[in-house]
């Protein structure tokens, strides 16, 4: 599988992401290895939180939500989905699929042995975290939901997401930064824009970015679709805490929480909330007051 690496001097201007980075090598599934990079912040033997970006962000779309956490006294991973923020990115966009993708997240948790995880998934996070979640229910203590969905493709995606899907197709050049800013409520300095846009130097990098809208089935017949029906008959067994905390301005996924409090047991008895002045990247938006939702959430529900 041919591969790019993003340079690291394209990440050197950025003054609010001072992680020390650190790399894994997980199975292309074609015989070669790609490099994904995570933060690891926290004592090494604290409970685990897990949190899981989405398209086309990165790990440092959790910036504001890390320090708290690992004050607090948790270990937090936050990985970089390969053909994202630090990871390798693979160039032809029909490497990337639902299924590599799993198995990519899958190695970050068994090579770190993570177990008793606080999962938070966001868009994509949510798509490939909530699927771990069904398929190694050991594994997760507790799981927080923002902005997200398992879709299996047996109802029709909203006109937001049809039009973003379009969107991203015809667009020439793929606005990354762009996107964040279409995404967010509150204005995004030229900083941050440019933290957004720094794993991806060109267009050649960004073969990732384009294909993930295409990867989620909005059919039933998406080569996704019967395994994300299969994970919903678990999900509807999970009795484990589990909350929603969607932000109040994100036409994409609006409505998601009430069908996961519905459908999953362990949503019975928690504080759902309803994030205010946040768009779809709510970690952006109101990453403090979401890290302060998950860590009244931890300590409402211990392990």
């Amino acid at each position: 599988m041919q591969f790019l690496t993003t340079p690291e001097h394209c990440f050197e201007q950025i003054k609010d992401f001072r992680y020390t980075p650190h790399y894994l090598q997980v199975n292309d599934n074609e015989g070669g290895l790609l490099k994904l990079h995570y933060v690891d912040e926290g004592p090494s033997d604290a409970n685990v939180v897990l949190m899981l970006h989405g398209e086309p962000s990165w790990a440092y779309l959790y910036r504001k939500m890390i320090d708290p956490v690992i004050q607090a006294g948790y270990r937090v991973i936050a990985p970089d989905l390969i053909g994202f923020g630090k990871s390798d990115k693979p160039t032809k966009r029909s490497d990337y699929t639902y299924q590599r993708h799993l198995d990519w997240v899958r190695q970050v948790i068994i090579q770190l042995n993570l177990r008793d995880i606080t999962l938070v998934c966001q868009d994509w996070g949510g798509l490939l975290g909530l699927r771990l979640v069904a398929e190694h229910p050991d594994l997760f203590a507790r799981v927080l939901a923002a902005n997200t969905m398992l879709p299996t493709g047996d109802h029709s995606p909203n006109e937001a997401f049809l039009n973003w899907q379009t969107f991203s197709q015809e667009v020439k050049v793929f606005p990354v930064a762009g996107i964040l800013k279409g995404g967010t409520v509150a204005p995004l300095s030229t900083d941050v824009l440019a933290a957004y846009n720094a794993p991806f130097p060109d267009e050649t990098f960004k073969a990732g970015a384009r294909q993930f809208p295409l990867l989620v089935p909005t059919t039933p017949d998406n080569p996704a679709s019967d395994a994300n029906r299969l994970a919903w008959q678990t999900l509807q067994q999970f009795d484990k805490p589990f909350m929603t905390a969607f932000s109040d301005s994100d036409p994409v996924t609006a409505g998601g929480d009430k069908i996961m409090q519905k459908l999953i047991p362990g949503c019975q008895g928690q504080v759902h909330t309803t994030i205010e002045k946040g768009g779809h990247f709510l970690q952006e938006d109101q990453g403090n007051k979401l890290a302060d939702v998950l860590l009244t959430f931890m300590n409402s529900n211990p392990i």
